[in-house]
């Protein structure tokens, strides 16, 4: 059992070997085999309306949904209303390589759960529910085992989510600050079969820390008709303290031996830091963000692949067209498009993964106004053919529901 022990353990550290093997082929139904390396595949994306303009919008503020890229957003929040948003994606995904690979993946999942209110006259609240990193793969590949070549099935499973607590106080008539007090949790499964179906060897992680993102924005006319938005955000370092532990089990899912005595191990995640503005005239809105991790200097050091500093850069316009409501006049269609650019913190065979993609969207309300139908589309591409690595080309389709109702009115009777 001793001989078990040191074998299997040794196959499950040297996992993520396996998935830079020449012969990597992705299967029907994953979600990225980027998400093989260390936390996962990180998310990029805010499925909220900022989607359409490429998920740009740290100096954005808008009473109309909520803005998790930048925490102080939430004192633009109206007095006395409740607000609460939802997001479903669709994802589409092509595989190639420079040989023979071809073949598509997609899924469809809830990708953000949000409410918000106002508290008094600058202090904004937000709690919700969203993905921080997604692990989806399944990898075939050919390994040398004591001079033996072996076909091995590596499948992962899991991620990190993100429960979340913001609030915002608006310090001036120009100024507002606000944090968000995160809660990331979520497993990391890998599970090994060499040579056949016989005999499975799992290892389950499961990871848990808090981290913290600050945030401050301005806003101030220029001229008559023109405002002006400048938003910065800080995330800070987390360690993610992952509990491990080994199983090998049977074709029949029974457990042949287990390991409990592994020791925690830990992911360091770096510092994040944010720069946005903004350019409105109240019908055109242009926006521009710049987000850099700092992964070069986490400390994560890796045998297989690299970590590096990422950068992500993000533009994009949007059109309002008003309408009238009881005399007033309200926000009514929305149309946007945006383009992104994401130099990632992965290097693998020397090619540091990119990520490069267009966006367009529509918001429409209903009668009312209180209730905003979304839908979004992101066209984009990922990845290299080259170095024996996989291209991935993908379309995500967003439709989002954001709820703004009003709270707190003292009726008044005669």
């Amino acid at each position: 059992m001793k001989r078990i022990k040191q074998y299997t353990t040794g196959l499950c550290v040297g996992g993520l070997i396996l998935l830079s093997g020449r012969n990597a082929v992705a299967q029907k139904g994953i979600n990225s085999l980027y998400s093989a390396y260390s936390i996962g595949d990180i998310e990029q994306r805010d499925y909220s309306r900022n989607f359409g303009v490429s998920s740009t919008g740290i100096a954005r503020r808008s009473d109309y949904f909520l803005n998790e890229l930048n925490p102080a957003s939430y004192s633009a929040i109206p007095r006395q209303h409740f607000m609460f948003d939802v997001a479903l994606r669709a994802q589409s995904i092509n595989y190639k390589d420079a040989n023979t690979l071809n073949q598509q993946a997609g899924d469809v999942n809830i990708k953000r759960l949000a409410l918000g209110f106002k508290a008094n006259n600058r202090w904004g609240i937000s709690a919700g529910f969203a993905s921080y990193s997604t692990v989806n793969y399944k990898l075939l590949s050919t390994t040398d085992l004591d001079g033996s070549q072996l076909v091995t099935t590596t499948e992962g499973t899991g991620g990190i989510n993100k429960a979340y607590i913001s609030n915002a106080v608006k310090l001036t008539k120009n100024f507002s600050v606000g944090v968000s007090s995160n809660f990331l949790f979520g497993p990391n499964n890998n599970t090994q079969n060499v040579g056949g179906d016989t005999v499975s060897t799992r290892m389950e992680r499961y990871a848990f820390n808090l981290n913290f993102n600050t945030g401050i924005q301005y806003t101030g006319k220029i001229g008559k008709n023109w405002q002006l938005g400048i938003g910065g955000t800080y995330r800070f370092k987390t360690t993610m303290n992952y509990e491990n532990k080994l199983y090998i089990v049977n074709s029949s899912s029974t457990t042949l031996y287990t390991d409990p005595d592994l020791a925690r191990t830990k992911v360091y995640l770096p510092e994040q830091i944010g720069a946005g503005f903004s350019l409105g005239n109240g019908t055109l809105t242009w926006l521009a963000d710049y987000r850099t991790e700092k992964w070069g200097s986490a400390g994560n050091q890796t045998t297989n692949y690299n970590l590096v500093n990422s950068d992500r850069y993000s533009t994009g316009l949007e059109y309002t067209f008003h309408r009238t409501y009881y005399n007033q006049q309200i926000e009514g269609i929305v149309a946007q498009a945006g383009f992104s650019y994401y130099n990632s913190n992965l290097v693998i065979k020397n090619n540091q993964i990119r990520d490069v993609s267009g966006t367009a969207g529509v918001s429409i309300p209903s009668r009312s106004g209180a209730l905003r139908y979304y839908i979004g589309i992101e066209v984009g591409q990922r990845g290299t053919t080259s170095g024996g690595l996989i291209k991935e080309t993908y379309v995500n389709g967003v439709l989002h529901f954001s709820l703004r109702d009003i709270w707190f009115i003292r009726r008044t009777y005669e």
